[in-house]
């Protein structure tokens, strides 16, 4: 474990560097890494190239790794004593529509000044640009103090997690024996309110399912044939509406499985962080908590299953009005996990749930959005307490142990595939606006991040 002269030191280092460090992290922003559109591949490939090379000049043995999509940066310190560790984050960034949203140019990042402190603005300033640097950041500091990185460590920076990460998976398949180390870290993630940080402990997974009911071969006249020929909508909806009862229990068979309830210990740490549901969903402009019967809202939003309606779509909604019963209903569902859920034998039920609703002569086709199921991490493992101890001196706040009502599935991947346990320590904010117009990112959150993870490498190794 680094002394406490040393981190000190660490600290200052990093302290003095803060303007050239947000010089950087501007110049990195600026690369428009969107995944999703192939007419940014060379900017996405250029990114990559841009942190090989910032990697390379703090002593890392780094490469690009090539995939079927676009390249994974992979870099290497020395081998020494001590855990390894893995660090996970993500170069490309998300599409900036709406553009005319914006307040300036999505990529002409900027530090700016604002009444709450100042922030960088531009898309990927947070997600995840900001975050992964605090760590890159850390380990110059690091070096500055120390003439080299810290040992022991193995950085994979991935270029397609706004597009579902479609290559991330077979990568760590087929270089599992060197990408294994004694645990992994992720900076993906927020605290839990301003000025107070977090460790994410457990991630809901996720089941996308969309539905398609046809019924005629062409519109009909409701006049004709309403109250004689099935109505797809009708059909869709009638199934759908009875999947939840009136407690806002989920009734597929089988549901649950899987589902625990909270240990005393975690529900005492979740209620002293005094979470008021009516003050998060005035936010929004709502003002009633609408779940499961007896629950918190923290336990509806990081510990239970949820099945939503995300789209639904079927006859005319133009302007005016168009009396048919349409061919054709489409809904777009989905399910966030927990526990040990099985998210294929969930969309096995919701299929049947649904053909049970439709009649002889009406059709159903189902296409599948993906699927991934929860984690929960070890918090046993020293590490947690350590790292939990080192943000909390910090921040001068009390870090929590807090879950994710989100799914971030390379953290399972991790699990799965390595064999290892993950800890999500993060510095977003809520008011981030990642994907959306006018993305930020504090440079508090920036500076002390980079701290944090100085105290965290030294009270962890």
């Amino acid at each position: 474990m680094e002394t406490d002269d040393r981190l000190g030191e660490v600290l200052g280092a990093l302290d003095a560097g803060l303007p050239a460090a947000l010089d950087r992290l501007i110049d990195f922003v600026r690369i428009p890494s969107v995944s999703t559109d192939p007419a940014y591949a060379a900017d996405v490939r250029r990114a990559a190239e841009w942190l090989r090379g910032e990697l390379a000049a703090l002593g890392f043995e780094a490469a690009l790794r090539e995939t079927a999509g676009h390249p994974v940066v992979l870099a290497r310190s020395a081998p020494g004593g001590g855990r390894s560790l893995l660090f996970y984050g993500h170069y490309d960034v998300q599409p900036v529509d709406p553009v005319e949203l914006w307040d300036h140019d999505p990529f002409d990042a900027r530090v700016e000044d604002r009444a709450a402190g100042a922030v960088i603005r531009g898309r990927g300033a947070s997600d995840d640009k900001g975050q992964l640097m605090t760590f890159v950041e850390a380990c110059r500091a690091w070096k500055a103090v120390h003439g080299s990185v810290p040992a022991g460590l193995t950085l994979l920076f991935e270029g397609e997690e706004e597009c579902g990460s479609p290559s991330l998976a077979p990568f760590l398949a087929a270089h599992a024996d060197e990408l294994r180390a004694s645990l992994a870290l992720i900076c993906d993630t927020g605290m839990y309110a301003d000025g107070r940080p977090a460790i994410t402990t457990q991630l809901r997974g996720l089941m996308g399912e969309e539905i398609v009911v046809r019924a005629a071969d062409r519109d009909l006249h409701s006049g004709n044939f309403g109250g004689l020929a099935a109505n797809p909508i009708q059909v869709l909806v009638n199934a759908l509406a009875g999947i939840k009862d009136d407690s806002g229990r989920v009734t597929l068979p089988g549901f649950y499985d899987g589902v625990d309830e909270l240990t005393n210990q975690l529900r005492a740490d979740w209620d002293d962080l005094g979470f008021d549901a009516a003050e998060y969903l005035s936010r929004v402009g709502l003002s009633q908590p609408i779940g499961e019967r007896g629950r918190t809202g923290l336990e509806m939003v990081w510990n239970r299953p949820t099945f939503e309606i995300n789209g639904i779509a079927g006859g005319y909604a133009g302007d005016g009005f168009k009396t048919v019963l349409p061919a054709e209903a489409r809904a777009k569902v989905s399910c966030r996990l927990v526990g040990t859920q099985d998210p294929e034998a969930i969309r096995a039920a919701l299929q049947a749930h649904v053909r049970a609703h439709v009649p002889a002569d009406c059709t159903v086709e189902f296409h599948p959005h993906g699927s991934a199921p929860a984690s929960r991490m070890d918090i046993t493992d020293p590490a947690f307490a350590a790292a939990r101890a080192a943000l909390t001196e910090e921040w001068g706040r009390e870090a929590a142990y807090i879950g994710a009502g989100g799914s971030i599935p390379v953290g399972g991947d991790f699990q799965r595939i390595l064999g290892m346990d993950v800890m999500l320590i993060g510095f977003g904010r809520d008011d981030d606006r990642i994907h959306s117009p006018n993305e930020k990112y504090n440079v508090e959150s920036f500076a002390k991040g980079a701290r944090s993870w100085a105290r965290v490498l030294a009270a962890i190794r």
